[in-house]
């Protein structure tokens, strides 16, 4: 950027900042929204639970199935970025 082109913009520095601010949190929040690491820890205290016998094989079915969806869901979203 030339001198004259950062003078001429350079009222809209505020803007700018703002906008790279926002697209900072965006990205911030879908590394996290995306993250298989909870629902991995999720699946870990699930069998712990069956284990200790808090939940029957049901319920441990039922829970592990939800899980496992939502953790190939997180995966197939994380290869897409990662092709992208």
């Amino acid at each position: 950027m030339g001198l004259l082109t950062g003078l001429l913009t350079f009222p809209l520095a505020p803007v700018r900042a703002t906008v790279w601010v926002a697209e900072q949190v965006l990205e911030a929040a879908e590394r996290e929204a995306y993250d298989p690491a909870p629902v991995r820890r999720a699946l870990t205290e699930l069998e712990q639970e069956l284990l200790a016998g808090r939940i029957g094989e049901d319920e441990y079915d039922r829970r592990e199935d939800e899980l496992l969806d939502r953790l190939e869901e997180l995966e197939r979203y994380n290869e897409q970025r990662r092709a992208t």
